[in-house]
C-alpha cells in the first residue's frame, strides 16, 4: 500500500507544479484583449447548388449541430404579378387551407404530428412556402408541401373566413396612427398603383372571387418559376427527396419587368386620424436606388450613423436629449427594383413638429460638420456585429445568401460590403450627406 500513497503524492506535487506554472504565465491584474469587431475576418460559408430534373435551382447550407432544416420554395407570385389588388397575397394565404384530399384542419395536424412548422408569405416580387422540421421527417412532409402547391382548391368557406377575419384585423390597425402612416409613405413614395405602394381596403376583400385566387394559382404556381433553398443538418439524400418532391412540378421563365413609379408632387402633410390621440407616427422618407447603385454601401454606413441604430445621432438627440420619442430609426428599404431611405418614429403629439424640425438639423449637422473616427468606429462595429450575428447558424447564412440571390447579386456583394463597411472614410460620408440629405428631397408625414 506505501507505493500506492506516493503515487498519489507524486500526482500531488505534479499537479501543483502545473499549477504554479500556469499561474505564473497568467498575468491575472490585466484583462484580456478586446478586439473591435471590425478586425474580425468574416467569411460567408458558401452554398451547394443543385438543379431539379425540371431546371428547378436549389441553393443548399449543409451546417448546424442540430438535426433540423429549412425548405423554402420562393415562387414569383407576389402582388407584382396581380391584376386586382389582394388576390396574390390571397392566394398565397389560403393555399394550405385545402386541398382534394385534405381539409385545412388535416393539413395543419398533418405538420403539427411531426413537430414541423409549415408558413406562408407573400412579398412584392415573390411568395413563399416554408417548412422547419427535423430532418428525418422530411419523407412525411414534402410529399404534402407538393399536394399543398399542386392541388389547393381554395373552399369558400376558408375564403369567407379569411375575408372576416382580415377585415377586423384592418379594421382594428386603421386606428392606429402607426399604421396609417406606413402605408401612406409608401403612397406619396411610388403611387398607389405600384406594387410597393398598394394598401388594402375593405372594398378590396369584397371583391376577392374564388376564380380569382384559382387563376392566379395556376399561372403562377402550377406553372410559375420558383427556386428552393435548404438549411440545415442536411440528410445525405436530400437533393433526390427534393428531385422526388419537386422534380416533375413545372418551372416555366417569369420576367420581372421594372414598373415605373408614379410619386406624389406635394411633399408635405398632415393627417388626422384619432382627434383624441396623444400620439403621433412620422415618417420622412425619399426614393433611393436599390443595392446595385455603386452609393448603396456606404449610404448604408451613413445610415446607420444617422439614424440606424441606438446610438445613432437621431437616437441621442431626439430620444436621449429632448425626450420626444421612446426611438427613431432610419432605414433603406430593402426593394428589389427602387428602394427608398426611410425616417420613421412615434411621438407626443405636441412635439411632432419639434421632432421633423430636429431630424433636418441631424441632417444639416451631417451636411457641414465633422464625423469623429471614435462615431465611426462604433457604427464600424455595430455593422460587422450584426453581420456577425447574421452568421450563426444555417437558417441565417441561407438568408443572407437568399437575399443576394434573389436581388441578381453574387457572393462578392458580401466582401464588398465588409469592405466598405471597414474603409469609407468620414469625407466620403460627409460627401453622401450633401447629395442626398436635403429637406426638400423627403416627404415629410404626420399623423396623428
Amino acid at each position: 500500500m506505501f507505493w500506492f500513497f506516493n503515487l498519489l503524492y507524486a500526482f500531488w506535487l505534479l499537479h501543483l507544479f502545473l499549477s504554479t506554472i500556469l499561474y505564473i504565465m497568467l498575468n491575472r491584474k490585466e484583462p484580456p484583449p478586446i478586439h473591435d469587431a471590425v478586425e474580425f475576418n468574416l467569411t460567408l460559408k458558401p452554398y451547394e447548388k443543385y438543379v431539379l430534373r425540371n431546371g428547378v435551382d436549389v441553393y443548399a447550407i449543409n451546417a448546424g449541430a442540430e438535426d433540423v432544416v429549412l425548405v423554402d420554395c420562393v415562387y414569383y407570385a407576389g402582388n407584382w404579378f396581380e391584376e386586382k389588388n389582394l388576390v396574390a397575397a390571397s392566394t398565397n394565404y389560403l393555399l394550405k387551407n385545402g386541398t382534394t384530399n385534405r381539409t385545412a384542419f388535416q393539413i395543419n395536424e398533418h405538420f403539427e404530428y411531426y413537430g414541423s412548422y409549415l408558413n406562408r408569405s407573400c412579398f412584392n416580387e415573390t411568395a413563399t412556402l416554408t417548412l422547419h422540421s427535423l430532418s428525418k421527417h422530411l419523407p412525411h412532409l414534402l410529399p404534402v408541401m407538393k399536394e399543398i402547391l399542386t392541388d389547393s382548391v381554395f373552399p369558400e368557406h376558408e375564403l369567407d373566413t379569411y375575408k372576416q377575419n382580415m377585415k377586423q384585423q384592418l379594421n382594428v390597425n386603421l386606428k392606429k396612427s402607426d399604421f396609417v402612416a406606413g402605408r401612406l409613405i409608401d403612397v406619396y413614395l411610388y403611387g398607389e398603383e405600384h406594387p410597393y405602394g398598394k394598401f388594402t381596403k375593405f372594398e378590396d376583400f369584397d371583391a376577392i372571387h374564388k376564380e380569382q385566387l384559382l387563376d392566379f394559382y395556376r399561372q403562377y404556381y402550377l406553372n410559375g418559376k420558383f427556386i428552393i433553398f435548404v438549411a440545415g443538418k442536411l440528410p445525405e439524400n436530400i437533393f433526390q427527396l427534393l428531385d422526388d418532391s419537386f422534380g416533375d412540378l413545372t418551372n416555366s421563365p417569369v420576367s420581372v419587368s421594372p414598373i415605373a413609379s408614379q410619386p406624389a408632387e406635394e411633399k408635405k402633410y398632415r393627417v388626422i386620424n384619432d382627434p383624441s390621440g396623444v400620439q403621433g407616427a412620422i415618417r420622412m422618407a425619399t426614393p433611393f436606388p436599390n443595392r446595385h447603385h455603386p452609393d448603396f454601401m456606404k449610404v448604408q454606413v451613413l445610415n446607420n450613423l444617422f439614424g440606424g441604430f441606438f446610438g445613432s445621432r437621431l437616437m441621442s438627440n431626439i430620444r436621449e436629449n429632448k425626450g420626444y420619442t421612446y426611438g427613431i430609426f432610419s432605414y433603406l428599404q430593402n426593394h428589389i427594383h427602387q428602394s427608398a431611405w426611410v425616417i420613421s418614429t412615434e411621438a407626443g403629439r405636441d412635439v411632432c413638429e419639434a421632432t421633423v424640425k430636429e431630424v433636418y438639423h441631424e441632417m444639416k449637422r451631417l451636411r457641414e460638420g465633422f464625423i469623429g473616427e471614435e462615431e465611426l468606429l462604433l457604427v464600424r462595429n455595430y455593422m460587422m456585429g450584426i453581420i456577425l450575428g447574421d452568421l450563426d447558424g444555417p437558417f441565417q447564412i441561407i438568408n443572407r445568401w437568399k437575399n443576394i440571390i434573389l436581388n441578381d447579386l453574387d457572393g462578392t456583394y458580401f466582401y464588398d460590403q465588409i469592405n466598405t463597411i471597414k474603409q469609407v472614410s468620414a469625407e466620403e460620408l460627409q460627401q453622401l450627406a450633401q447629395k442626398y440629405l436635403h429637406p426638400e428631397n423627403f416627404y415629410e408625414l404626420v399623423v396623428v
